[in-house]
């Protein structure tokens, strides 16, 4: 992540000494991901390919993480990490590198990380995984622990608050005695739930009842039932995420504008992704209803623009900027991320968005009336920027400088 434009808070003007510390609140599996990419086709059975480029992050709900807390929110993430060099690799990537809240995270004993690995061609992706699911966390079990500590901010087996290496500091009474996700979520102006058919996470209600706004992501249901009221986290959220198809099988539509509007009579904000076409969204409370379409852009890889799309679109919610101006800015970063390869890798912060912008502006032949979709960035960003291309960081794992 490129930090040429440091300081960007995009809540500040409504920060008020009472907000709760956590911008947003997220939880789910993390993936190490291995990435592929500069491949001309698809691997063929029974030979071996090169790929140009590789790298490796951070993967899964990672993704959305990263994106999240390098466009200036303040994150917490609650999630297992296995406890391997992976997991460690993991850690100290979100934690250390992307200053994500880990404090509502927890290392398992002898559970190795999950792992993807993504190759990317012909601009789509495929994907092989590996992994098990986590066992729950000990009741007595504390937060932000590295390897069943019961400190918060531990690393390896610490029993004190903040130690890396089996310290045996002071204050565990009070940390093995405070409530732990997922009886007690933190408090935040917005949580992320994945929401899945008969599944309830009763986190999400609680969430909701302390005054988060929830937004809701949902994947392909393999029930085949597509039945809306069989996600009953729902009721609970104030946004709905799902893309064009998602959205006309649940609605039983034939039209991703018609789906919208459908599912904006469940949820106070319907938001439906439509690829290459943009995106569309209805606002149930008001009626109103905004389009943006996508921006034209070479894609390298694909793999955690959907993610970077909510991080954007999120963003832009808890600013309280005009509906049309969030689904723009989420367009664009999920634009800028694909330019770039990985998930958590490809998040663009601040520094990529002002140098597009400036970039933008200058090339020939720019519709005026498309540039003017983005003009809003003008009061968000300073009037200079590096210039386009920026180079960014490729972490693999393995080097130690």
């Amino acid at each position: 992540m490129s930090t040429d434009t440091p300081g960007i808070d995009p809540l500040e003007a409504l920060r008020a000494p009472r907000d709760p510390a956590c911008d947003v609140f997220l939880t789910g599996p993390v993936f190490l991901d291995i990435i592929f990419t500069g491949l001309d086709s698809a691997p063929v059975r029974g030979t071996e390919s090169w790929a140009r480029g590789m790298g490796s992050s951070p993967g899964g709900v990672a993704n959305m993480a990263t994106a999240l807390a390098r466009l200036g929110l303040h994150t917490s993430l609650a999630a297992a990490f296995g406890d391997d060099h992976y997991g460690e690799y993991c850690w100290d990537a979100l934690e250390q590198g992307e200053g994500i809240d880990l404090s509502m995270s927890h290392t398992v004993p002898g559970w190795h990380s999950p792992v993807t690995v993504s190759m990317a061609y012909e601009g789509e992706r495929t994907m092989v995984s590996h992994g098990h699911e986590a066992p729950a966390p000990a009741p007595a079990a504390g937060t932000g622990s590295r390897a069943g500590a019961t400190g918060t901010g531990s690393r390896a087996g610490a029993t004190g608050t903040g130690s890396r290496t089996g310290a045996t500091g002071t204050g565990t009474s009070t940390a093995a005695a405070a409530p732990v996700f997922p009886q007690c979520p933190p408090r935040a102006r917005a949580a992320i739930a994945s929401l899945a058919p008969g599944r309830s996470e009763p986190w999400v209600a609680t969430a909701a009842r302390d005054g988060a706004l929830v937004f809701g992501d949902v994947g392909w249901d393999e029930t085949g039932r597509w039945d809306l009221d069989a996600l009953p986290d729902l009721a609970h959220c104030e946004a709905f995420l799902p893309n064009a198809e998602e959205a006309m099988r649940y609605t039983r539509t034939d039209c991703p504008r018609a789906a919208a509007h459908a599912l904006a009579e469940r949820v106070p904000l319907a938001v439906v992704t439509l690829g290459a076409e943009g995106a569309y969204a209805v606002d149930g409370r008001t009626g109103t209803a905004a389009a943006v379409p996508a921006i034209e852009v070479e894609a390298l890889d694909p793999t955690g623009a959907g993610d970077v799309f909510v991080a954007g679109f999120v963003t832009g919610t808890l600013a309280d900027w005009p509906l049309a101006d969030r689904l723009a800015f989420a367009g664009l970063t999920a634009a800028l991320s694909v330019q770039e390869f990985g998930g958590s890798l490809s998040a663009p912060g601040w520094a990529e968005i002002a140098a597009w912008w400036q970039l933008i502006r200058t090339c020939d032949r720019q519709d005026p009336a498309a540039l003017e979709r983005y003009a809003f960035l003008d009061d968000l960003l300073p009037a200079t920027a590096r210039a386009w291309p920026l180079r960014r960081a490729v972490p693999t794992i393995g080097f130690r400088q």
